[in-house]
């Protein structure tokens, strides 16, 4: 895999096991990708799968992974650069079909209105909360589980 896009492949598109939450992490910087995949850790609920990580740098590699699908969570890092998160998020939103619930992290409590107009589903502000973080996170998958599920 490209230095652009790490990840623990899984799911039903990259050959893993079956049954796992598909979390993808945008964020330029590795410690603040580190920090998200430690606060939402590999199993937050019993109720929800094990979760396996997709971790991309770059706009690039975000949507190359949503293309190819089987992504169950986006959280995208609004503070990246030289693509920010919200920015990423209203494209994904207007882009792709059926998109999974967004997650953005935001440079501080305020700008949680920047989160809604990129039509992110939640925002954990900066420092990371990882209490918030999974809790949010949680949600939205059980959100897109829930939705996936009646097809």
């Amino acid at each position: 895999m490209s230095a652009e896009a790490t990840a623990s492949q899984s799911g039903s598109t990259a050959g893993s096991p079956p049954g796992s939450l598909r979390i993808l992490v945008y964020s330029d910087d590795r410690t603040t990708r580190d920090k998200v995949k430690f606060g939402i850790g590999k199993r937050p609920e019993r109720d929800l799968p094990p979760v396996e990580f997709v971790e991309c740098a770059t706009q690039y590699a975000v949507l190359k992974e949503l293309d190819a699908g089987g992504i169950d969570v986006v959280i995208l890092d609004g503070e990246a650069v030289p693509a920010g998160g919200m920015g990423i998020a209203r494209q994904l939103k207007d882009e792709i079909f059926n998109c999974p619930p967004i997650l953005v992290l935001t440079g501080r409590v305020q700008d949680a209105w920047l989160a809604t107009w990129s039509r992110a589903e939640a925002a954990v502000p900066y420092p990371i909360d990882p209490v918030a973080l999974c809790r949010a996170t949680v949600a939205l998958a059980r959100q897109r589980l829930a939705a996936t599920s009646g097809r």
